[in-house]
């Protein structure tokens, strides 16, 4: 069982008059947040507003670029030209850079959002696509992917660093992709049961698949997310279930990245 372990939430999906989330509760908790970008959620004054956040409290900031698809939360699948895909992750990261660069904070990485992320599980690719953008920005720059998926052979291949990323609140295959949303149970709301899932998977370094069956998992980082309505008491409660067990809340380690 590994000692510590990184927290991380996407938030910084607020949008004009749009209110999603509890990222200024949220973010006092946690080890590092995954900021929108203005493509599927975001705007300028929530970036910045966000970076501050977790300047103040010390987290590390990652960009969370996503499909241009805000009435779809970057949750419908898009087909992109390559170069164009490319562009628009660069484009997002270097949104979330200048504000990085105002507040005097370091991107720690990069998480693709949504459909974006769910797609680059078996979509060679869209996965090369951004792991080629990531690199052409910064090859140091840490991924975080999916155990299992395309996204992770293709960075692991390109030698890009990447963090194994573990979901407290989303159901999964049994090929350790997500269930879709469409699909009922795919998202997992029951306090309860997703305590018991992060134990599993942090612990025993298993979870229960969509089927019924327990796999073999591992991870860095676990996602909880900041759009889920009872994320701030998903988020407490992991953290005392952690601590409980000897497990410490961190960002992820220079080691673990390169593993």
């Amino acid at each position: 069982m590994t000692n510590s372990i990184d927290l991380n939430c996407d938030m910084g999906e607020s949008y004009g008059a749009y209110k999603l989330g509890s990222d200024d509760e949220i973010i006092k908790l946690v080890s590092s947040v995954n900021i929108a970008c203005g493509y599927h959620g975001g705007d300028p004054d929530v970036m910045d507003h966000t970076v501050a956040m977790a300047k103040k409290f010390q987290i590390g900031v990652g960009a969370h670029p996503g499909f241009p698809n805000l009435l779809g939360f970057g949750r419908w699948n898009m087909d992109v030209p390559k170069k164009s895909l490319m562009n628009m992750i660069i484009y997002q990261i270097g949104a979330l850079q200048i504000f990085c660069q105002k507040h005097g904070v370091e991107i720690q990485h990069v998480k693709p959002h949504g459909s974006l992320n769910n797609m680059a599980d078996t979509n060679a690719e869209i996965a090369s696509s951004i792991v080629e953008a990531i690199i052409s920005i910064n090859p140091n720059l840490p991924l975080y992917v999916k155990p299992n998926s395309e996204l992770e052979k293709i960075a692991k291949k390109h030698g890009l660093p990447v963090v194994l990323e573990l979901f407290a609140d989303r159901a999964y295959n049994d090929d350790l992709s997500l269930v879709s949303r469409s699909r009922e149970g795919s998202v997992i709301t029951d306090l309860d049961e997703v305590i018991d899932r992060v134990v599993n998977m942090v612990k025993k370094k298993k979870v229960t698949t969509i089927t019924g069956k327990e796999i073999n998992i591992n991870g860095q980082s676990i996602c909880v997310h900041g759009d889920t309505p009872s994320a701030l008491h998903m988020v407490r409660a992991i953290t005392k279930a952690l601590k409980e067990i000897g497990v410490t809340i961190n960002p992820p380690s220079l080691s673990s990245m390169k593993s």
